[in-house]
């Protein structure tokens, strides 16, 4: 507003009214105050209707009474208006239909990711108990003023199998809908106080699994047109084909079932990055036809962003998971915590304590925001966390969650991913056809193991990406729009340059003093060569290639249990006393650590020690112990691969590994030959000619 409009002309004449800025102000005020009683009025009727818990109810009407007796004016108004608004705009008793159709939620996971095989089954095994679930307690609730048709119908359903419920009117069938929630509600239409469509409307949103049926003396379209808008799944004029509505209930019985008392399950997805633990957490909310949060823990620190502020503070608002929860007008979506080992731990406290409420079922089921200040039902949603590095958490944090690892894809899995998936989906994005570039299997793999090393596909996707804007420029240039262009190795090389990763290859014949080991890194499996020499000295065991304090005391152990075994294997017993003995593990600029490479070394010393040549077509991964047992590793899978890449031919495993080994793919374990060993003398047999 203007103060005083000082012109030669008059303000009247400028299109503006003169006014003081005090009576501007007061203006507003009163239009303000005007509107108030409305305001309160509208906020009163949304309160009734929001479904409130009974205690929640009466702490919301308690601050709307105080509402009511603010200024408007006030900053006092403004927080407890909103607070209320808030409070009423949670999804209480809203939540989504699961559906329970087990071949669509299997082709659905099976057409957004190739792989995976354990993720999936899990979601369809938590499909399935709430399937058989429902069907093991199939009941109807018949709701009919006339007892006779309630008599009638009643005894049909109960020939059928059906655990039967009767109510006179709506305002008893919701009653028995809280006491034991039915799988399918038969209504009528006309009734007193609570019809057939305030009944439907009130069950759609309280248990939206629950099927109903809609029957009516009074049939018109304009009837069935509401009842189908209220959510009736079907209407039925009287009198009834009983044979037609057995049919509807029993199909609506097998669809979804009543609304039922299961905790979502708390998993977490945990392995190397570009894997598809997001986008698997995608496939899951549309598999079950759930709304999907996603809310990023990367660098979070205070834990008030998760569970919001209390009212007191200046500023305050509810924490994230609430916020995505109003957003998604649902209590029960999957909620994805993405990057949880990703929280900054300082002096300042741990955000990560907020989830041993949040992911604990026995707990969430009253989570409480501290904006909120009243507990929320999160039980029903299904959360998934996804983590790098299961290490980083807290011991509580991980007896809460079901983890399931994700592992590095396989070479013949990368190769189809990339065919199926990711190269026609980069043509799309740049402008190409589809089907406008294509590439072999011999082609595929080059681009895998000459342009990524990583146990994802996240590289392999840049690569990719390039690869169709270099092509996309091409075809530019030569004023060509080709349909089907097949590109062979070298035109990769030609377009994208010479291969930028060589992958180490096993050595031919047999050496001495060199061992061929396993190990796991964040990008996969990796083989590297334990190089073993001795020289006049000291007593001195040098130790070379950046190795980390695991491996250099594996490095020790191994010496000690020769010494003191040294007869046995044949080994001088004062070999030690005026040498020195240097163990040395290529690429020294790579950080290699952990106990896996424990038996390589001692294969290795004993190689040198004793002159047999070690063969080189055998890979070993295993921890040793001082006594000579063989210790499990783990990384079993990754290992296996990076074998099979490399060359080998034989993989030398503890004996304590068997049991996962089983649970790994054919095509993994098929390449190659499997030996399980459990002491030294084992080792010595299969790897030392």
């Amino acid at each position: 507003m203007f103060g005083f409009w000082k012109r030669n002309k008059r303000p009247e004449e400028n299109g503006f009214t003169e006014y003081s800025e005090n009576e501007s102000g007061k203006t507003v005020e009163r239009e303000q105050a005007n509107r108030v009683p409305g305001i309160l009025s509208e906020l009163r009727s949304r309160i009734e209707k929001a479904g409130l818990p009974a205690a929640v109810f009466d702490i919301v009407i308690a601050e709307y009474e105080s509402l009511s007796k603010l200024d408007p004016g006030s900053p006092e108004f403004n927080v407890s208006f909103n607070y209320v608004e808030f409070v009423i705009s949670l999804p209480w008793s809203k939540v989504s239909r699961d559906n329970l159709d087990l071949d669509r939620a299997e082709s659905i996971l099976a057409l957004r990711h190739h792989g995976l095989q354990q993720v999936k089954e899990r979601i369809l095994e938590y499909l399935a108990v709430k399937k058989l679930h429902t069907l093991n307690r199939s009941s109807v609730l018949i709701v009919d003023d006339e007892e006779i048709t309630r008599d009638n119908l009643s005894y049909v359903f109960e020939q059928g199998g059906y655990e039967v419920l009767t109510a006179a009117d709506g305002k008893a069938a919701l009653e028995a809908m809280e006491l034991k929630p039915a799988n399918v509600i038969v209504t009528d239409l006309k009734m007193q106080g609570i019809d057939g469509l305030d009944l439907t409307s009130e069950v759609r949103e309280r248990w939206p699994e629950t099927g109903i049926v809609m029957l009516t003396g009074y049939a018109s379209v304009s009837t069935a047109v509401s009842a189908m808008k209220q959510g009736a799944d079907h209407y039925m004029s009287k009198p009834v084909n009983l044979g037609k509505l057995q049919e509807h209930v029993a199909a609506l019985a097998d669809r979804g079932g009543s609304y039922l008392d299961l905790n979502g399950p708390v998993l977490c997805f945990s392995g190397p990055p570009g894997t598809g633990k997001t986008s698997i957490g995608q496939a899951v909310a549309e598999a079950l036809d759930r709304k999907f949060i996603r809310i990023s823990l990367a660098g979070l620190r205070d834990e008030a962003e998760l569970r919001g502020h209390r009212r007191t503070y200046l500023g305050a608002m509810p924490g994230r998971i609430m916020q995505e929860v109003q957003k998604c007008g649902v209590r029960n979506p999957v909620i994805m915590l993405d990057e949880m080992d990703k929280i900054i731990k300082n002096f300042d406290g741990d955000a990560t304590a907020v989830m041993l409420e949040l992911l604990d079922s026995q707990q969430n089921s009253s989570f409480v925001d501290n904006f909120l200040g009243v507990p929320f039902d999160l039980s029903e949603a299904m959360f998934i966390a996804t983590v790098n590095d299961a290490n980083r958490l807290s011991a509580p944090l991980m007896d809460r969650m079901e983890f399931i690892e994700f592992n590095g894809y396989s070479l013949e899995e990368k190769s189809v991913i990339l065919r199926k998936y990711l190269l026609p989906e980069q043509l799309h994005r740049h402008g190409l056809g589809r089907n406008q570039v294509s590439v072999n299997e011999e082609t595929a793999r080059h681009l895998i193991l000459s342009y990524t090393r990583e146990a994802g596909l996240r590289g392999l996707e840049k690569e990719l990406a390039s690869l169709c804007r270099k092509l996309a420029r091409r075809f530019l240039d030569s004023g060509l729009a080709p349909e089907d262009n097949l590109l062979e190795i070298e035109d990769v090389e030609n377009i994208l340059g010479p291969p930028k990763i060589e992958f180490s290859k096993a050595f031919e014949g047999a050496r001495v003093g060199m061992t061929t080991g396993l190990v796991w890194t964040r990008d996969g499996g990796e083989i590297i060569f334990i190089e073993a020499a001795s020289m006049q000295g000291n007593k001195q065991l040098i130790l070379t290639g950046s190795l980390g304090e695991i491996m250099r005391e594996s490095a020790r152990t191994a010496l000690s249990f020769i010494r003191s075994n040294a007869e046995k294997y044949g080994v001088e017993a004062g070999f030690f006393d005026s040498r020195d003995i240097h163990i040395h593990i290529p690429a020294g600029a790579v950080s290699k650590e952990g106990p896996s490479a424990g038996v390589a070394i001692a294969v290795s010393l004993l190689s040198l020690l004793t002159g047999r040549p070690v063969r080189q077509d055998t890979a070993i991964s295993g921890e040793l112990s001082l006594l000579g047992e063989m210790l499990k590793v783990g990384g079993i899978r990754d290992k296996l691969l990076a074998a099979s890449r490399a060359g080998l031919e034989r993989v030398v495993l503890p004996e304590k590994c068997m049991m996962e080994v089983r649970g790994i793919e054919p095509e993994v374990v098929s390449p190659l030959e499997l030996i399980f060993v459990s002491s030294m003398d084992e080792v010595v047999a299969a790897m030392l000619e």
